[in-house]
């Protein structure tokens, strides 16, 4: 088939007055250390900002407080010990945004991995998620429910650790292959590989040259939001033909979210120039999802 903006569309729960609060979506970040609280922010507010339903942060206890005046629309949980509870209830947890390498926080993640796969969450791992997975890659691999989504740096460092020999355009789809999971690989295009299928899907979507700190966090929020709306599509949530494969319905969901971001860093360069941060491209999240797929049906 086709993966592109129109046959996204299709994954993308109606609002219906007979939905109540959650269906739409549940996400979870987890990340959030010392140093790095912006980034679990970004990620959990860019979810809620396409649209699911709730958005929670579990993060370390240094962390929350300033994340938490941040605001007000997220659930910030100061232990990255004590997920359990937050797991049971959520579609999609992310891992990496602001959790830094510091041991503890990086055993923490570990954990939290297993028991996400335990219960076969989808998982999207991003930032220093990648840097465990770098190290650990058993952590992850095989686990077709995850999506890791690196920078180019974040790549060549996936490729030197699982001993791949850098061999062009072939490296994402045998990268894919090796560890099993899909990857979107952030660049001047974004280009996603899923794990036995050919070929590889581009996202030409405009987007900015601006590269402020804080969009691959957006990026990860959105991933985690298309992914909840993946599984209320398959679990018949609303009404509809369901007939996309899983393999179709999750590159239409990383197809959506990475036109929605880049369409919102446009839309933030357009009037912020060499100005334009991070927290510019989240304000235009509804803006870019307006531009795309068009006011959301009631």
């Amino acid at each position: 088939m086709h993966y592109g903006n129109t046959a996204a569309k299709r994954i993308i729960p109606p609002l219906k007055k007979s939905f109540h609060k959650g269906q739409a979506g549940r996400i979870a970040v987890f990340g959030g250390s010392k140093d790095y609280t912006g980034a679990p922010y970004f990620s959990a507010m860019a979810a809620t900002l396409l649209g699911a339903d709730l958005s929670h942060v579990i993060c370390s206890p240094e962390a929350a407080p300033v994340i938490k005046t941040y605001s007000p629309d997220l659930m910030v949980h100061p232990s990255i010990t004590d997920f359990d509870s937050v797991l049971d209830r959520i579609h999609v947890l992310v891992v990496g945004p602001g959790l830094g390498r510091d041991p503890e926080m990086q055993n923490a993640a570990a954990q939290c991995i297993a028991a996400a796969k335990s219960r076969n969450l989808p998982l999207v791992v991003d930032a220093d998620g990648l840097w465990l997975i770098q190290n650990q890659p058993e952590i992850i691999k095989g686990y077709s429910r995850a999506v890791l989504t690196p920078n180019v740096m974040e790549f060549q460092r996936l490729l030197d650790a699982s001993g791949i020999y850098k061999n062009g355009n072939t490296d994402l789809q045998v990268l894919s292959n090796h560890l099993g999971v899909t990857i979107v690989q952030k660049g001047e295009c974004d280009l996603i590989a899923y794990p036995g299928f050919a070929e590889t899907v581009e996202v030409t979507t405009r987007g900015s040259p601006r590269r402020a700190g804080g969009q691959g966090d957006i990026l990860s929020g959105c991933i985690a939001t298309m992914l909840a709306w993946r599984e209320a599509y398959h679990n018949n949530l609303w009404e509809h033909k369901n007939d996309l494969s899983d393999m179709d319905t999750e590159l239409l969901a990383l197809y959506g979210a990475c036109s929605i971001v880049r369409r919102a860093s446009s839309l933030a360069f357009e009037t912020r120039f060499r100005a334009m941060q991070a927290s510019d491209v989240l304000a235009k999240i509804g803006e870019s999802y307006n531009s795309i797929f068009g006011a959301p049906r009631l």
